[in-house]
């Protein structure tokens, strides 16, 4: 009889691990999510602390009770999700669900699947980390609060089928605002005088140079903005004599790139590979779960969602090792160790990396299919050339002055670049051009080959490629590394933006949405709200925030004040008139005052605003009260919406209207 269950996300994941475990053991996938907020309606309790409502998707209910039965017939039940929040999530919705005792219940997680890591885990289980759990659901309650309701506004303005989102919404207004930028751009014109020069009577190849000075003054880039500029200049040193007069040589080093990270992976496998987003987090999955090389299924990478670049001192020795063996000691010098630049580094604890130095790509490349083959080749370069020495580089930059008996003093600046050690390049090549100038001596005479002016225009600021789109968020501040791709991939099937030569281009419908989310919702849509927010669910995972009644309210006061906005525009357009009396809900947050327009809840701040409602409503004695709702006013539009259900029923009144 089978003692142990290991419950994973995926068949493929289970499939690896049964591999390496003996007969006791028996290893389920509950394929995902087992629960999740009804689809059908808010599923937030906004009255009693924001509790969720969960409930198993009809489609779950056959997998869930397999799980109920299996968790019965055994000692203990290991949940084995990946170690993230949205891992530690499932493991803790699959617990409450099948109703594992704590006894039997414990949690493993590793970073890669290999049969040493797997034990590793075995022999060192935990409990379920409340933290991460807590940072998941508060995501989860916080994006169902803004899309639940920024999406049914969309579809009343605009169009059915339309969505909004926490995350969404704000990579939609980068996009658009990129395209404004592009529409609003006008070019300007500016020239450069460049010269072809070489060595005197011998055979060299011409090496090029540019205008620098101008009798003793830099030229900057718009120093010339005409035509005429510029063949002044040319006319002027027409028949002139070209010599050195500095020749400067500096060494320099470049250090290799740290191993990848989730949006590092996902730009540089756009920028080299020209995969999606989606595609490389679909690739990486599955060289991460396992893939059979002839001796056995195992995974060849480690985690790959994870914002930390730190790798294992295990990896790192051997790593070293091979380095040493494979391209020679100058090579290796010593293990490096990287540091996270996010300030609360939460998805997993290493940067994506092979699970073996050994594993080269070439040895596995029959066992992959090419795209599998060329996006593992990636991970294994990155992380291989992140423990090798620097590469050294020898700069050289000649000035050169052309000489005429008369007129203005003019010098040139050439700048070339040689390698002297290739280092870490030998493995994980870079952009690096390398410009080769003769071996050159103070006032050695140059011959001339060309004397031009050339033209040149600004141009303006590219459209975002997926890439781009990836580092600008992370450079906000905005989503987390489970986050990036899916938000591309929405934007892509609502039709917010089409790829245009690799580039995403927003539609019509995109300006329309921004505009009116900007609009009527700009905290919704403010960089540093998002940002903020997701520092706060940072802040909640690493136990610097308990998620209780405690915790701080500006987040969720924040998302109720906007939510509030939000129901002002989807009532009955019933206008009031003559002698009525109204009964407004007011938001209860002071710091919200100024948004409101009024100030702390007492009569000398409540009686002018009041009076606004009366002259706008047309009404006598408008009611304020903070503790129950019969309307609310739109004073943008002069509407009152009404809600002549929620006398019966304080919450559910609540929840219908909100769905209006």
């Amino acid at each position: 009889m089978q003692k142990y269950l290991v419950i994973v996300e995926s068949p493929t994941k289970a499939k690896t691990i049964s591999k390496f475990l003996g007969k006791e053991y028996r290893v389920e996938s509950s394929f995902g999510h087992v629960r999740d907020l009804p689809k059908s309606e808010l599923g937030v309790d906004v009255e009693h602390d924001f509790a969720p409502r969960y409930v198993v998707p009809r489609a779950n209910t056959k997998r869930v009770n397999a799980l109920k039965k299996l968790t019965k017939d055994v000692d203990i039940v290991y949940f084995a999700t990946d170690e993230d929040r949205e891992g530690e999530a499932i493991s803790w919705h699959l617990k409450e669900v099948c109703k594992v005792p704590d006894e039997k219940s414990k949690r493993i997680a590793f970073h890669e699947i290999t049969e040493t890591a797997i034990f590793h885990a075995l022999e060192h289980p935990r409990n379920i980390d409340v933290h991460l759990v807590d940072a998941q659901q508060a995501r989860r309650i916080l994006d169902r609060l803004v899309g639940y309701e920024l999406s049914p506004f969309l579809w009343r303005k605009i169009a059915k089928g339309l969505s909004a989102g926490r995350v969404q919404s704000v990579a939609l207004r980068l996009v658009v605002e990129r395209e404004r930028e592009i529409q609003q751009f006008v070019a300007q014109e500016y020239w450069s005088i460049e010269i072809d020069v070489s060595k005197k009577d011998v055979d060299t190849k011409p090496f090029r140079a540019k205008l620098y000075k101008r009798s003793g003054v830099v030229l900057d880039k718009f120093s010339l903005t005409h035509k005429e500029a510029a063949d002044s200049i040319v006319s002027q040193l027409t028949g002139a004599s070209y010599h050195v007069v500095d020749s400067v040589k500096k060494k320099t080093k470049k250090t290799p790139p740290p191993p990848f990270i989730t949006s590092t992976l996902q730009q540089e496998a756009n920028r080299k590979l020209r995969f999606s987003a989606k595609q490389t987090m679909m690739i990486a999955q599955q060289l991460y779960e396992g893939i059979d090389t002839g001796k056995g299924s195992e995974g060849l990478i480690t985690y790959m969602r994870t914002d930390s670049v730190n790798m294992a001192e295990k990896f790192l020795d051997e790593a070293k090792s091979f380095i040493q063996h494979v391209y020679g000691g100058e090579y290796a010098t010593g293990p490096r160790r990287y540091t996270t630049k996010a300030k609360l580094a939460q998805e997993a604890h290493e940067a994506i990396r092979p699970t073996s130095p050994q594993t080269i790509p070439s040895h596995v490349k029959e066992y992959l299919t090419e795209q599998q083959y060329r996006l593992y080749d990636l991970i294994w370069r990155r992380a291989i050339g992140s423990q090798m020495a620097d590469a050294e580089y020898e700069a050289t930059i000649v000035d050169i002055f052309a000489s005429k008996q008369a007129g203005e003093e003019f010098l040139f600046r050439s700048s070339g670049q040689v390698v002297l050690f290739d280092g870490f390049t030998k493995v994980y090549s870079i952009e690096s051009e390398e410009i080769l100038l003769p071996r050159l001596t103070k006032d050695e005479e140059l011959e001339l080959h060309t004397l031009e002016g050339i033209q040149h225009s600004t141009k303006p600021p590219a459209r975002y490629s997926e890439a781009g789109l990836v580092k600008v968020l992370e450079s906000h501040g905005i989503g987390r590394p489970s986050t990036y791709a899916p938000t591309i991939s929405t934007l892509i099937a609502r039709n917010y933006v089409q790829r245009e030569e690799r580039r995403l281009k927003p539609t019509e419908i995109a300006f329309l949405v921004n505009d009116l989310l900007v609009a009527h919702f700009p905290q919704i849509v403010d960089y540093a709200f998002t940002a903020h927010m997701e520092s706060g669910l940072d802040a909640i995972a690493t136990r610097l925030i308990p998620i209780s009644k405690d915790t701080p309210e500006n987040i969720r006061q924040k998302i109720i004040a906007d939510n509030l906005r939000i129901l002002t525009s989807l009532g009955d357009d019933n206008r009031v008139s003559g002698q009525a009396k109204i009964i407004i809900e007011l938001p209860k947050a002071p710091q919200f005052s100024e948004e409101y327009g009024i100030g702390e809840w007492t009569p000398q701040f409540v009686r002018p605003y009041q009076q606004v409602m009366n002259k706008r409503l047309g009404v006598s004695d408008a009611i304020l009260s903070s503790r129950y709702i019969k309307g609310y006013i739109d004073f943008k539009e002069q509407r009152y919406v009404k809600n002549l259900s929620f006398e019966k029923s304080r919450t559910g009144g609540f929840r219908r209207f909100l769905r209006r």
